[in-house]
């Protein structure tokens, strides 16, 4: 049996830059909203790094299409930290299939854990900032995570190189 999806993706074609997360917090999966945990630094993050006009809160999401952000998460039936979201429920092909059938100009994954899903090596191999070109796949990102429960690897830089680089 197929689960449902926790949120929707927000996606179309030539978005400058598409968030991709590991999957669904149990509070954003519960109201339906991207980075909705009040711990999660994501919008303020957004904000300071100059990649959106003003802090947005996470029941706006959707709007954020006008400036050519998009979202979607690796796991879209997971929910909750990730180590508690099976294995099974990452779906890196699936993924890899939307962003050749939208063509975002660039991918920030919001954590080393969902880079490390997509790329099938260890966090710990993966630097955070612009990734090295993979073929006629858009440009990658890797942040720093926004959750709460990463604070002690918190660091805005990354997010400042993609606002230079989506600006650009």
């Amino acid at each position: 049996m197929k689960m449902p999806h926790r949120l929707p993706d927000q996606l179309r074609e030539n978005l400058r830059v598409v968030f991709v997360g590991t999957a669904a917090s149990t509070r954003s999966a519960a109201v339906g909203h991207y980075y909705a945990h009040p711990g999660n630094r994501f919008w303020r993050a957004l904000f300071e790094a100059g990649i959106t006009p003003r802090r947005y809160q996470p029941g706006e999401f959707a709007a954020l299409l006008e400036f050519g952000i998009g979202f979607t998460d690796l796991s879209k039936s997971g929910a909750g930290m990730d180590h508690q979201i099976a294995r099974q429920s990452f779906d890196v092909a699936g993924f890899r299939a939307k962003i050749e059938k939208y063509r975002p100009k660039t991918i920030a994954f919001t954590s080393k854990k969902a880079a490390s899903l997509f790329y099938g090596k260890p966090s710990s191999t993966i630097a955070l900032g612009r990734q090295p070109a993979d073929g006629p796949f858009p440009d990658v990102f890797v942040l720093a995570s926004p959750s709460g429960a990463a604070s002690g690897h918190w660091t805005l830089q990354p997010w400042r190189e993609l606002a230079a680089w989506i600006a650009a």
